[in-house]
């Protein structure tokens, strides 16, 4: 079923191929699929030409992560905070924030 969704989000994005919605779509899909680095391309092709598209930034970070790229993952963090808060998106802030004082070893709690 997984390869039948993907093949659909293909067909529309054919027709769509500007489409941030689809790109990130097919992004997600292709990590359910575990096709790291097909999902890494439809993600840094966001960030570069869709740069508002908030809900890119946790995702694209999380996968540099997983990867291993940890400075990529900071910056894409920080990218994101500021698209964020320019988008007035708290929630999106957030959740950016909370991931990268994580990645920067900030991840705390109060005693």
């Amino acid at each position: 079923m997984q390869r039948n969704r993907l093949q659909k989000l293909l067909e529309f994005f054919e027709n769509e191929p500007n489409d941030p919605f689809l790109k990130y779509a097919l992004a997600t899909e292709y990590l359910r699929l575990n096709e790291a680095d097909a999902a890494l391309g439809y993600y840094e092709d966001l960030v570069t030409n869709h740069s508002d598209y908030v809900g890119t930034y946790y995702h694209l970070g999380k996968l540099y992560e997983a990867l291993n790229r940890k400075d990529d993952a900071i910056k894409t963090y920080q990218n994101g905070m500021e698209v964020a808060r320019a988008a007035r998106d708290n929630h999106a802030f957030s959740e950016l924030q909370a991931v990268y004082n994580s990645a920067m070893g900030m991840d705390y709690e109060d005693d």
